[in-house]
């Protein structure tokens, strides 16, 4: 079976930028001889009663090592790798082949739990944030995902046995989610992180993402979806129904500088001046972006902002588009450096 995924190779362009989406395809992942993968539903308290109807309950792929099966008294080290935006985790799983990539590592005697959590929503993607619209899909990671993953699974439930990965929207959830709760990640990776400079709207582009009909959202185009789910995770508005957010232009025609202001506060790149102390305690960062990749003006201006205040991290530029070497990457490149920076045997 053939899956279509959207890439938000743009997604953190503002709005009146062109939004370049790259079609790809992604057949059923491989799952190689020794890997067990289960599909199980998470239920995230944190994202109850969201005025978006998101499901509270979200299919999770966990990949499991080939001695996972053999060796009952052996615990794990988890890695959590978070998916782009339009996509889903099963999908995202499917593309970047991660059961292969399991495998492939604990050939090389790296063996990990690879977990995929699915935020799909609504919209089209949670942006991995707190919002009463779409639901806490940021707490959720951090606390009802990795809270079940340790009770199901024979995982060292350690700080330091946890890496946080993701791609696109999920490297933007890399970096927010990772400075929000340190406490639960040793190490991260961003690849190709979206929307990590502050995103401005123009009284045009604000007027016409208020426009959209709420029945009308799922066929608004790539960009403007996207501009709508940023707009809900970011300024949410329990009072302003249907789409239960604030919008970026006031009902004089202007930009909202308070709804401007909260948009700002969800840019990574802002978020680092203020979260030094939680970037300084990983045991190691990581970041990088393909040299063809629309984002990568954006991931250079992280980068550049985490040498200005000293926070030591590994950094790439590669050959590359947003999406043709990520799986690649995942499996060659981003798995051993986790290797050599978490503890992957327990006490």
């Amino acid at each position: 079976m053939i899956r279509y995924l959207a890439s938000a190779a743009a997604f953190a362009l503002a709005a009146a930028s062109p939004v370049l989406a790259q079609n790809i395809t992604a057949p059923d992942a491989v799952v190689p001889a020794g890997i067990t993968v289960e599909s199980v539903m998470v239920h995230g308290a944190t994202l109850e009663g969201n005025l978006e109807g998101n499901s509270a309950d979200r299919e999770v792929m966990v990949v499991l090592p080939p001695s996972y099966g053999r060796d009952p008294t052996r615990h794990y080290p988890v890695v959590y790798y978070l998916h782009g935006f339009a996509i889903s985790g099963r999908d995202f799983y499917d593309f970047m082949q991660v059961p292969t990539a399991v495998a492939d590592n604990a050939a090389a005697g790296r063996e990990f739990i690879v977990v995929v959590p699915d935020t799909l929503t609504a919209m089209g993607g949670s942006m991995y944030s707190n919002s009463v619209t779409t639901g806490n899909f940021r707490d959720f990671v951090a606390t009802d995902l990795v809270a079940y993953i340790d009770a199901n699974y024979r995982t060292i439930p350690e700080r330091d046995s946890r890496a946080l990965v993701g791609h696109s929207m999920g490297g933007y959830g890399t970096w927010m989610v990772g400075m929000a709760h340190p406490e639960q990640f040793a190490v991260i990776w961003a690849q190709s992180a979206c929307c990590v400079s502050p995103r401005r709207e123009t009284s045009e582009s604000g007027s016409a993402m208020a426009a959209v009909p709420r029945e009308g959202a799922d066929n608004s185009g790539f960009g403007m979806r996207a501009g709508l789910a940023s707009a809900v995770a970011w300024a949410p508005n329990p009072a302003n129904p249907p789409y239960f957010v604030d919008w970026p232009v006031n009902a004089a025609g202007e930009v909202d500088e308070l709804v401007m202001a909260k948009w700002v506060n969800n840019a990574p790149l802002v978020q680092v001046a203020s979260h030094v102390a939680q970037l300084e305690s990983f045991t190691a960062i990581g970041a990088d972006v393909g040299d063809k990749d629309s984002l990568m003006r954006d991931d250079l201006l992280i980068h550049e902002e985490l040498e200005k205040f000293g926070i030591a991290h590994d950094w790439a530029i590669y050959e590359g588009t947003h999406t043709d070497k990520i799986g690649q990457r995942f499996s060659a490149v981003v798995l051993p450096w986790i290797a050599s920076h978490i503890a992957m045997t327990g006490d």
